[in-house]
């Protein structure tokens, strides 16, 4: 291809396709971060002004010190989400690495991924990413893609790959009101339930139910944890698929008070684990995990506490009884929405959990909307169902 040299500038060169149609180019030398000479070119303008536009902008984003910017703007966002993921994964938590991975590999870069980061703009961005997700996924789910994805174009902000973050305050309706609880009946025939079950299957659900711990939080309880004298559960160590960890955040480490009723079916467990281990030619340790396989005595995987949900609603089916269904980290939120709704003080409730009052608050507020309506009525019936308007 012949390149021609413009009058307009000395930068600017025109040339001519194939078909005989007239395009303008730029092609402009600069110094890179490293000061090594590079030259940065762009053709296919129609017109020398967009061509000289172009060039402007680009000398302009040079002079105020935007070097990478210029570098990097056919960076696609596949691209640079791959650089992302490797620069900062070794600051993560292994569940966090796993989640994010698959989000940047399934969401991100089969909608957008072919798309230039430093061309991506909002309304694209909704168009092609925010509105397909909320086809198939819940407003929930699809805020989680949208807010991993901004935490991946502020590293490109910070790392001057582009200017500013375009899609900053995207607004995504979501669904406020928390679904994945039950009931206090409702609570009591999944206990019934789980009762069907082997022993090491039924004080999952008690334990969770009872306690309102997360589920890698009872996976990772140690028979050494829990203090029968003291009627205590402490909290040191999650463990899931991902292994053993310590607690999420500095307010899981906590102690937990307990009454008779788990206490005693912990002991009536204890006996049972005592023969499974025995059966398997081991004995029973303080430093044991609580909850084990039936087959092994070793400890359970975290894909069990699934297939164990899947086998109670299964059975409740089976009985004609139409439960709501939950996940297991619902029966946490089952025992947050029951303490809250007998007028149990948040403080005391994120104290339990191992959240912050803020957090209990965010999460629970249709608990408080109705503790709220229950004070009105207490307050009436303490004044006797006075009326007002008495002179």
């Amino acid at each position: 291809m012949k390149l021609n040299k413009t009058k307009i500038d000395d930068e600017i060169y025109y040339y001519f396709l194939k078909s005989g149609e007239k395009r303008w180019m730029y092609r402009h030398k600069y110094y890179d971060t490293l000061g090594k000479r590079r030259e940065k070119k762009k053709s296919g303008f129609k017109s020398e002004k967009q061509a000289l536009k172009a060039l402007l902008k680009l000398k302009a984003d040079l002079l105020d010190g935007n070097v990478k910017k210029v570098e990097h703007d056919q960076m696609t966002v596949s691209q640079w989400f791959d650089i992302w993921f490797d620069a900062y994964k070794s600051n993560w938590g292994v569940k966090t690495v796993a989640r994010r991975k698959e989000i940047v590999e399934n969401q991100i870069k089969p909608l957008i991924g072919k798309r230039k980061i430093a061309k991506l703009d909002r309304s694209t961005y909704i168009r092609e990413f925010i509105n397909p997700l909320l086809e198939k996924y819940s407003p929930g789910s699809v805020y989680m893609y949208h807010r991993i994805f901004s935490i991946g174009i502020n590293a490109a902000v910070n790392d001057e790959r582009i200017p500013r973050n375009r899609f900053k305050n995207i607004k995504i309706k979501k669904d406020e009101k928390l679904k994945n609880f039950l009931t206090p009946d409702e609570l009591n025939i999944l206990l019934v339930t789980a009762d069907k079950f082997s022993p090491n299957r039924s004080i999952f659900i008690w334990i969770l139910a009872y306690t309102g711990m997360r589920k890698g939080e009872s996976l990772g309880l140690k028979w050494d944890d829990i203090d029968f004298n003291k009627k205590t559960i402490s909290i040191k160590r999650t463990r899931d698929e991902y292994g053993v960890r310590l607690p999420k955040t500095r307010n899981s480490y906590r102690v937990i008070k307990v009454d008779d009723i788990l206490l005693n079916r912990l002991r009536s467990y204890r006996t049972w684990c005592k023969e499974i281990k025995l059966k398997n030619g081991k004995k029973l340790h303080e430093n044991d995990y609580v909850i084990i396989s039936i087959q092994s005595g070793e400890p359970i995987g975290d894909r069990f506490t699934y297939k164990f949900f899947n086998l109670m609603y299964d059975d409740l089916k089976k009985q004609g009884i139409n439960l709501k269904r939950i996940t297991p980290h619902g029966l946490r939120h089952t025992h947050a929405t029951i303490l809250i709704n007998n007028g149990v003080p948040a403080k005391t409730v994120a104290d339990k959990l191992g959240n912050t009052v803020e957090m209990v608050y965010k999460v629970y507020v249709h608990s408080f909307d109705e503790m709220e309506e229950k004070a009105l009525d207490i307050f009436n019936n303490a004044l006797g169902g006075a009326k007002s308007g008495a002179k």
